[in-house]
């Protein structure tokens, strides 16, 4: 009986963890959801920018001396100024074209991002970590397991913002707005509204979510040059499991794909790294749009 109450409590303290995992995933998808849906443009340099913003937040607190809380609003306002840029002066040249061009354009530009981080940086050398805010010391007795407020600060705050994002672009007239341009940007131009200004607004948006999720996520793992690669492969499972474009999806399934990575790690630790693509190989060849993707 004692050994099955540790497997249990193994089990509920996994689930949390992966929890935790899971709202990353969901902050993450949600900005690729937004500027694939919205904008149709397959963002490859997502992770090299959500990479970046956890650079900037080391710049603010460790150089500049800034606040946790400065951060977290500094950091997602420089991304999002970032991302309009890119849109502006990069992507807007081949909006017309097929997706695969969005696709190769940004997957170099993550890959000048991080080329130039490897350079500024000297390589893969220099581990890069900071230290969760004075309010979030500590631990939560849950009973099962002692969990570090800061990681439930993370899934409140991360989960909070998705919400508030959906509620955003699918409750109100400003969402109205981006869903119109979407399907007929000429119509919604001839009523005044400045589609191209929305669309760069949309695009800076979703790299804020970017930079949101760095200033959140960097203080529970070691910051390096090359993480932002490794999670964008995930996180793009994650959003093509959901339905590409879908908001709802990609919120939803960010969630399910952490607490099944956190179960697979109590049961067969050594599937927790594949298992999400295992999930996406199954609902692929079952739905090929994704469980909330609309069939074309």
């Amino acid at each position: 009986m004692g050994i099955f109450d540790t497997s249990l409590n193994s089990i509920y303290m996994n689930m949390m963890l992966g929890l935790g995992t899971g709202a990353f995933y969901a902050i993450m998808s949600l900005g690729l959801a937004i500027i694939f849906g919205l904008l149709g443009v397959i963002n490859f340099a997502h992770g090299a920018l959500f990479m970046l913003g956890g650079f900037l937040t080391w710049l603010l607190l460790e150089k500049l001396g800034l606040g946790y809380w400065w951060s977290l609003l500094l950091v997602p306002l420089m991304l999002m100024v970032l991302g309009m840029l890119i849109e502006r002066f990069l992507l807007t040249w081949i909006k017309s074209l097929d997706h695969i061009y969005s696709l190769l354009l940004t997957l170099g530009l993550a890959l000048v991002i991080e080329g130039l981080m490897h350079k500024y940086m000297l390589g893969n050398d220099l581990r890069i970590t900071y230290s969760a805010p004075e309010a979030f010391r500590g631990a939560v007795d849950l009973g099962f397991m002692r969990l570090p407020k800061y990681r439930g600060w993370t899934i409140i705050a991360s989960l909070g913002v998705c919400l508030a994002t959906w509620f955003m672009i699918e409750r109100t007239k400003l969402g109205a707005l981006l869903r119109a341009g979407t399907e007929n940007p000429t119509l919604l131009q001839s009523f005044g509204v400045n589609v191209p200004m929305m669309v760069t607004l949309t695009y800076g948006f979703g790299i804020a979510l970017a930079g949101f999720a760095s200033v959140v996520r960097i203080p529970i793992e070691t910051f390096t040059p090359t993480m932002g690669t490794a999670y964008i492969v995930t996180v793009f499972a994650v959003v093509v499991i959901g339905g590409m474009g879908s908001i709802l999806g990609a919120i939803i399934t960010g969630v399910l794909m952490g607490l099944i990575e956190g179960l697979t790690k109590a049961f067969y630790p050594q599937a927790s790294t594949i298992v999400i693509f295992v999930v996406m190989v199954i609902v692929l060849l079952i739905r090929p749009a994704g469980l909330f993707g609309r069939e074309h």
